[in-house]
């Protein structure tokens, strides 16, 4: 990480903030804000969610649930991608003990 950080503007629900972030992540971090931004608003017009503190857990509870799921998915094909080459290398094996069988 370089020592080159500097203030970024980034705006939540009309609210602006400076972040303090190196040059190299001002692109993730907008990108970050956008999504946070959007996911804030989806959640203040549903309705249901009264005061910026609560809206600020719901988002956050919204995306903690997508992360994890996210996560959860790529465990599962992990896991069957594992699967999948462990079949793959007892048919290997089958069928070289098939040819050396034949011959």
């Amino acid at each position: 990480m370089s020592d080159n950080v500097k203030p970024v503007k980034v705006i939540i629900l009309d609210k602006e903030f400076l972040v303090a972030c190196p040059e190299e992540e001002q692109a993730a971090l907008l990108e970050s804000a956008d999504y946070l931004n959007a996911k804030m608003k989806e959640v203040q017009h549903n309705g249901k969610v009264i005061g910026m503190d609560r809206i600020t857990i719901m988002a956050a509870l919204n995306m903690a649930h997508e992360l994890l799921q996210h996560r959860n998915s790529n465990d599962i094909d992990q896991s069957i991608g594992s699967r999948l080459h462990l079949m793959q290398d007892k048919i290997d094996t089958a069928m070289s003990k098939a040819q050396q069988v034949e011959f």
